[in-house]
């Protein structure tokens, strides 16, 4: 199976870093590093889903759970903004109590 040009870098990049494999104290770093974030069509996909179930206006708790049903994780500070961005870009009313991340 060939790998994609973006995992095939990453390979590299890990493979030039620990030339004798990766140590196991270094596993949770490197994961932190190489953490998933919404694509933006993933982010246009939550924001459209909150409309279409009429959970406005928003708030962080519906916003990540309905992140959490599409990726299987729990969502990112940066996601959640992100999200929130979209929403208002659009018009849309968002939670008041939902403080925005300079806040």
């Amino acid at each position: 199976m060939a790998l994609s040009e973006l995992l095939a870098r990453i390979v590299a990049w890990l493979r030039a870093g620990y030339p004798q494999g990766v140590p196991d104290t270094d596993y949770l770093p490197l994961l932190a590093v190489l953490a998933k974030r919404l694509t933006e069509d993933q982010v246009r996909q939550v924001a459209a889903e909150l409309i279409l179930l009429g959970a406005l206006p928003a708030d962080r708790a519906d916003v990540g759970v309905l992140i959490t049903k599409l990726t299987d994780e729990m969502p990112r500070e940066r996601d959640l903004e992100r999200v929130r961005a979209q929403l208002r870009a659009g018009g849309w009313p968002i939670d008041e109590g939902w403080p925005q991340a300079s806040e």
